[in-house]
């Protein structure tokens, strides 16, 4: 068990003073992640900061920063690593060349660590500081991949054939994101502390933008998010995420727009959305209602 000198009110502290602004959710698991040394996996909604948490993290705590985005078809190999072909080949021939040499095997010379290229996750196990280590939308690789992660979540090992067992050299934590575009196994979960990462209420979004974006007027900051709310109740293809959110107060700004006009805010909206379908849902719905159009422009009214 890993024991960390670390509070959760530290590691909130910590997180915000990186622009990353965590709910008791967030902290409390982070926190046990680090005192258990139990690899956390972060469900939610695409865009919610799931992926920015573990970047935030290693900010935060000043770690070594290693992350393996996942894809359909990705093998272990491109996870851990992988034999240098080309130099083994170009080792065994000049082998044979080499007269005053004589290796014995040549053929066993060519499995050592200097002929095996390592990728992130096995550069994060053996790495001497601590460290952080994204293995993002793991979702989107296959089963089989899953299932060789498992040693390393569970056991803190890897195996490489040929080469041996590395095991964990520093205070590694691991963060696992997933969009829930397949079930990921029991054995996984297993491992993992869980934790759901939602779009935010307005509170704490408004403080997310705060921070990203200081020199944004409160008023058209609690505005946009006002809509950003709005939107998101809607039934599109591609809700806006906090990034589009915070995208959407810099566009005003950078337009000239800090005060956040019905006509600015109506012309710009187009940066939040990912469709056009989702457009002309957004502008039916939220600019062609007058009854809409005053809970949208009038902050005092955004709760209802």
């Amino acid at each position: 068990m890993v024991k960390t000198n670390l509070n959760r009110e530290y590691l909130k502290n910590a997180l915000t003073d990186v622009n990353y602004i965590p709910d008791d959710d967030i902290t409390t698991t982070l926190f046990l992640s680090l005192e258990l040394g139990k690899p956390i996996l972060v469900e939610g909604p695409p865009g919610t900061g799931k992926t920015e948490l573990a970047k935030a993290v290693a900010r935060a705590l000043g770690r070594d920063f290693f992350r393996v985005q996942c894809y359909e078809g990705i093998t272990f190999e491109q996870m851990v690593g992988e034999w240098n072909y080309q130099k083994q080949l170009l080792h065994l021939e000049m082998s044979r060349l080499n007269d005053t040499r004589k290796p014995k095997d040549p053929e066993k010379d060519v499995f050592g660590e200097e002929f095996f290229i390592k990728r992130p996750l096995l550069q994060a196990f053996i790495n001497t500081s601590p460290s952080v280590m994204l293995i993002d939308e793991l979702d989107k690789a296959d089963e089989e991949v899953e299932s060789f992660l498992l040693q390393a979540l569970g056991e803190k090992e890897i195996t490489v054939n040929d080469l041996g067992t590395f095991t964990l050299q520093n205070d590694l934590l691991v963060v696992l994101t997933s969009n829930s575009q397949r079930m990921l196994l029991d054995e996984t979960r297993d491992r993992c502390l869980f934790l759901y990462i939602d779009y935010p209420d307005m509170e704490r979004e408004v403080e997310i933008v705060k921070s990203l974006v200081p020199d944004a007027p409160n008023l058209l900051v609690e505005k946009v998010v006002g809509l950003i709310q709005k939107i998101r109740m809607l039934d599109l293809m591609k809700k806006p995420s906090i990034r589009a959110t915070v995208d959407w107060v810099r566009t005003l700004l950078s337009t000239g727009h800090e005060d956040g006009s019905d006509e600015s805010i109506e012309e710009t909206v187009r940066v939040v959305l990912k469709s056009e379908e989702d457009r002309k849902k957004v502008n039916t719905t939220l600019f062609k209602s007058s009854g809409e159009r005053i809970q949208v422009n009038d902050p005092s009214k955004r709760f209802k």
